[in-house]
């Protein structure tokens, strides 16, 4: 029996998908990982990206104006959820048990980010995964003065997701139409690739760091 991978992965049943259910799950998947405590493991990278991809396909339903506007509103509405989250809750989340949705080490490492980088911390962490949920938190636990949170917050929303999901679309618009199937695989493994890469140099910079 044949089995071709593609199968799993067809352009077309994705696009009808967005045709569905359109912007809402790419904003509520920003909107959560941005700043709930249950968003850390949410793709929103990966997400950002692909919805950017989709928006080029002839006749998506997706407009990239609308699809990136939504995602900054949301992105930056997440982030002052979770700075009104650490201000209200503040050092109790320290004291909250483990569960399979709440780490204390994600907590205690994004305050490490945070020491080490300040305030631009709200900015780095919008391409940092895990730090990127917990970093509008740990913000509103040290008090940082909401208008200097908002300044950066902006800048880090912007940035993220005006950034990454043009990146997907334009790519997607130079992939020839007729030949979007044939790219898709890669396209997946490069968006997979990019949404680890925060990831895996942060890990090297630490590994470097605890040598010296």
């Amino acid at each position: 029996m044949h089995f071709d991978i593609r199968e799993l992965i067809d352009l077309e049943k994705l696009r009808n998908i967005i045709n569905l259910y359109g912007y809402w799950p790419v904003w509520a998947i920003v909107f959560a990982e941005s700043g709930l405590l249950i968003g850390f493991f949410l793709p929103g990278d990966s997400l950002l990206f692909l919805a950017g991809f989709v928006a080029s396909v002839p006749q998506s339903s997706l407009n990239i104006g609308v699809l990136i506007f939504g995602s900054f509103v949301c992105a930056v509405l997440g982030d002052n959820v979770g700075y009104a989250t650490g201000y209200r809750l503040g050092r109790r989340l320290f004291q909250k048990e483990d569960s399979w949705l709440f780490k204390k080490k994600n907590l205690e490492k994004t305050q490490n980010f945070y020491q080490k980088h300040g305030n631009k911390t709200i900015v780095i962490a919008r391409f940092t995964p895990i730090i990127r949920t917990f970093a509008p938190i740990v913000a509103g636990i040290g008090a940082m003065r909401y208008r200097t949170f908002m300044f950066y917050n902006l800048i880090g929303g912007f940035l993220w997701t005006f950034g990454i999901t043009l990146l997907g679309f334009f790519l997607g618009k130079s992939v020839p139409a007729a030949q979007l199937d044939k790219y898709l695989l890669p396209i997946i493994g490069l968006i997979i690739v990019i949404s680890l890469l925060p990831s895996i140099i942060h890990i090297i910079q630490e590994n470097r760091s605890s040598k010296h």
